[in-house]
């Protein structure tokens, strides 16, 4: 089978759907080629975090630009996207992400003791720096996913990439049993992109890990659950997030740890995803009283770390081939994939998003 298109868009997740539709708004026309289920890789799940909090200004920036998006899209296609509960951080970095964040203009508070009991019964009584971020809230993934995915339905090849190369002015892109022609490749893959990539000629230096994230029943009815990011210690584990169900009847977990891979993605030590499991439930049964500590459901995923910090992204370009890699990146995925169609466009990668940039850089 042969396939031709303006630009073809490797991996059906969060961000190569979102660039994948701002291509489709630039008037070109998008092949998506993805072997698994659409979104059910690196963006699996039941919900994200979306907050503007971060330690590299420039993402606060984007985030606000992604929050405006994912109204726009929540408008667009007539669903909730992300949930109006608000984004609590607990612990250390409270004071100085306070500050980031209003000299950007975002709307935040620091809350005490009291406030915190009110905005999330939850949690265990906890006395030490927190905040609220009105406008965070939990990602709705799977109603975001689906979305973007209905408008290439039929733009889907439903194969792996097994290689890509530039013939002329365009790029072929080889498939088990598809042959496609097209004017330019931004590969969005996950675990696969440095791969591909380095096929092209390019080096991403993404450091592979597997995570996981387990999920947890509400113990009664609640009518809001903000998302939650505990790096204070104080249950005895830091680096934890959790994000709401889109019914409010679970979080979905995880503490910061991650397993370690190899870049061909063999993993030593599997059982250790088992214990980071356990872990999350221990943290539960002591922070939150709220919620029931059997496990309630349970997602793996790989993590794609970039050096410069656990929120790095960039996009790197070899001709008409360009590669998007980072971690963390659902929430700020309509600027993403924005960005990615800007590259196509205009045939460069844009300001701030090379890899010399370090957009994401921790302090």
């Amino acid at each position: 089978m042969s396939v031709t298109s303006d630009v073809a868009v490797v991996g059906a997740g969060i961000i190569g759907l979102s660039t994948a539709y701002h291509l489709a708004e630039q008037g070109l026309s998008v092949t998506i080629y993805e072997s698994g289920v659409p979104g059910r890789g690196q963006s699996a799940g039941q919900s994200r975090i979306f907050r503007h909090a971060h330690d590299d200004p420039r993402l606060i920036e984007l985030a606000v630009r992604a929050r405006e998006l994912w109204r726009g899209w929540s408008d667009e296609f007539g669903t909730e996207l992300v949930s109006d509960d608000g984004a609590i951080a607990l612990g250390g970095a409270v004071p100085r992400r306070l500050a980031l964040l209003r000299q950007a203009g975002v709307p935040v508070e620091a809350i005490d003791r009291g406030a915190l009991r009110e905005l999330l019964p939850a949690l265990a009584d906890y006395d030490g720096a927190a905040m609220i971020d009105p406008g965070g809230g939990s990602i709705h993934t799977r109603a975001a996913i689906e979305a973007l995915r209905s408008r290439f339905a039929d733009r889907i090849v439903a194969e792996q990439v097994i290689s890509l190369h530039h013939r002329g002015d365009g790029v072929t892109v080889h498939a088990p049993t598809t042959l496609g022609d097209h004017g330019a490749v931004v590969i969005c893959a996950g675990r696969g992109t440095a791969a591909l990539a380095r096929g092209v000629g390019l080096a991403l230096p993404v450091r592979l890990g597997a995570h996981v994230r387990v999920s947890f029943a509400t113990r009664g009815r609640v009518d809001r659950l903000p998302t939650l990011q505990d790096g204070s210690g104080a249950f005895g584990a830091t680096g934890v997030y959790a994000a709401a169900y889109p019914d409010r009847s679970g979080y979905g977990l995880g503490l910061s740890e991650n397993v370690e891979a190899h870049d061909d993605g063999a993993i030593d030590d599997g059982p250790r995803l088992t214990r980071l499991a356990s872990a999350a439930a221990e943290y539960v049964e002591r922070a939150l009283p709220g919620m029931d500590p059997t496990p309630r459901d349970v997602v793996h995923c790989w993590v794609t770390a970039l050096p410069w910090g656990d929120d790095g992204v960039a996009i790197w370009q070899a001709g008409r081939i360009f590669a998007v890699a980072g971690h963390n990146l659902f929430k700020h995925a309509p600027v993403i994939g924005a960005a990615g169609a800007d590259a196509v466009r205009a045939g460069r990668v844009p300001a701030g998003f090379t890899a010399d940039d370090r957009l994401g850089a921790a302090g």
